[in-house]
């Protein structure tokens, strides 16, 4: 598919066209040019380390969603994104390189057509990895917390003071 195509799907989901979206689409398309393709289930994760605009593009262009848990989102503000391929046992990390594809100088539609028309090469660092992929995605039992009564994932369920706590309650209690 031609990252033409690929970003007008994007925006659909996304809402709207921006260089960021963009870097997603691309990394997408690499992805899905080598070994990778869309994933309904678990099959695709990815690991991403940012919340910008890219991440939409991955999940409607992999399937890689929140949702389903082979999305995975680590706070790290870094323009890094792994991969990993359960059927093949793939594994890819692309790495934004320290460039500025986001030339100011340009309108953002020119920053726009400059990331899509670019070869993953020039906006990534491109690394095969060794294959250890984060566990599918849990199902565990919601119970209600002892303070609020609100349902809470049993994992995420914090003991203090003989109750059993959801983690905004604990945080409260802690104070």
């Amino acid at each position: 598919m031609e990252a033409k195509d690929l970003m007008e799907k994007a925006v659909k989901f996304h809402g709207h066209i921006c260089p960021g979206l963009a870097i997603g689409v691309l990394a997408a398309k690499y992805m899905l040019e080598n070994g990778f393709k869309y994933s309904p289930n678990e099959e695709v994760v990815a690991v991403i380390e940012n919340d910008n605009c890219s991440v939409d593009a991955l999940q409607v262009l992999l399937g890689t969603t929140y949702g389903k848990g082979n999305l995975i989102h680590q706070d790290y503000g870094k323009l890094n994104y792994y991969f990993y391929n359960r059927e093949t046992e793939k594994a890819v990390k692309l790495a934004i390189k320290n460039k500025d594809f986001g030339d100011k100088k340009l309108s953002k539609m020119e920053r726009v057509q400059k990331i899509l028309k670019s070869k993953p090469k020039d906006i990534f660092n491109i690394y095969e990895l060794d294959f250890n992929p984060p566990g599918l995605a849990e199902i565990e039992e919601s119970i209600p917390c002892d303070i609020c009564g609100e349902l809470t994932m049993n994992n995420r369920l914090m003991f203090y003071e003989n109750s059993t706590m959801c983690i905004p309650c604990y945080r409260a209690h802690r104070k």
